[in-house]
């Protein structure tokens, strides 16, 4: 039986690498792709919930009715449009999405507040964007509730009275995302998604092209080994992956400003080792399709709807049914996240995030080792 040879990784290593070269499709797949979707996520895909756009039917039209109105219109997280006279017109603005929230002042709204008397105001949501209606029915609830407070305190206060104690004061502290900016936790997740997508769709159709093109017959006639042909086929996505992780670390900082708090070398080993399990994913839809065509497809169905889906990059987990939660447990983008929201976001290290690098590693060797088995049995 013969050794492992260096030589004969290098040489199919060379081979790979000049089918790259030469294919710009392939080239322009693996280093164009990943810039293309941290522009496009960045700057698109926000999680931010602000300039909410608000139309107000004042019925009251007071001094006090105004003031209601310009506590929103001091929020930053509305935008007041023109407003309306009735109910029809109200409709007609959230209809077209010129509003997602209209706002009705009675008319007797400035009477029951100054005769101390229950004041309803009405806020209509549009229940179509129910992510949106939520958190902005949060910000609304705010305002209503602080204005509210600063009416009794007052009327209060015009009766001589002393103001009363609050027995409860927030003081808020936001650890590691200050200015709660999604796109400090997206770029990150980012990397792991295009990462996962590009290098997996590449390798998986590197041995389905070897059996289309004919190629695969005389590889087996040459004395290169399973496991050397795998890594030979590895290593020039290996470097076109970590160029991408750079390139996409470099965007991150430079043009988003995103903090990195961690360890930069960290972030790239731990990259590595989660890339080695892609390509070994990819390498393995690659040996049990062989075909191109098939082969991409299960590619994308393997790596993009788990990690954008299931990965608790975008829908947090603890929110979806307790059988979904347990299938997270076998998605390896949702522990690559997970690390690169602690290195990014929360400067840990091992020492918090080493149950999250262990699975990395088991998936890459698991990854590797079915890839070897299931080419033996090919090649025999």
């Amino acid at each position: 039986m013969k050794a492992f040879s260096w030589m004969r990784v290098c040489a199919v290593c060379r081979k790979e690498t000049l089918h790259v070269l030469r294919d710009p499709w392939s080239l322009g797949l693996g280093l164009g792709i990943p810039i293309l979707m941290l522009l496009l996520f960045g700057y698109a895909l926000t999680l931010d919930v602000d300039q909410v756009p608000l139309t107000v039917w004042d019925q009251s039209r007071t001094q006090l009715s105004r003031d209601l109105i310009d506590a929103f219109r001091g929020s930053r997280y509305f935008k007041l449009n023109e407003p309306v006279d009735d109910y029809s017109a109200m409709e007609q603005a959230i209809d077209t999405r010129r509003a997602l929230l209209a706002l009705v002042i009675p008319r007797d709204f400035a009477r029951r507040v100054n005769s101390s008397a229950d004041a309803p105001v009405q806020m209509i949501y549009d229940g179509s964007d129910s992510m949106t209606a939520t958190i902005a029915m949060g910000y609304a609830t705010m305002i209503i509730d602080d204005f509210s407070r600063n009416i009794v305190l007052r009327q209060v206060e015009r009766q001589g009275k002393p103001l009363p104690a609050t027995p409860l004061r927030l003081l808020p502290r936001i650890w590691f995302n200050e200015e709660l900016q999604s796109r400090n936790f997206i770029v990150p997740g980012l990397i792991a998604i295009s990462m996962m997508i590009i290098t997996a769709l590449l390798t998986s159709l590197t041995i389905a092209r070897e059996w289309e093109r004919g190629s695969m017959e005389q590889l087996i006639a040459t004395p290169v080994k399973s496991h050397e042909l795998i890594l030979g086929k590895i290593i020039p996505y290996f470097a076109i992956g970590m160029f991408d992780m750079l390139i996409i670390v470099l965007m991150g900082d430079l043009l988003f400003h995103v903090p990195m708090r961690g360890s930069y070398l960290l972030l790239f080993a731990i990259s590595a080792l989660f890339l080695v399990g892609v390509l070994g994913l990819g390498i393995l839809i690659s040996i049990l399709t062989r075909n191109q065509l098939l082969a991409g497809q299960l590619a994308i169905i393997a790596t993009f709807l788990p990690a954008f889906l299931l990965s608790g990059f975008i829908y947090p987990i603890e929110n979806m049914p307790r059988a979904i939660q347990i299938v997270t447990y076998a998605i390896p983008a949702r522990y690559f996240i997970e690390l690169l929201w602690g290195i990014y976001l929360k400067g840990v290290g091992l020492e918090a995030l080493g149950d999250q690098a262990l699975f990395l590693i088991i998936f890459a060797a698991l990854m590797l080792l079915l890839a070897n088995l299931k080419l033996k049995k090919r090649l025999m």
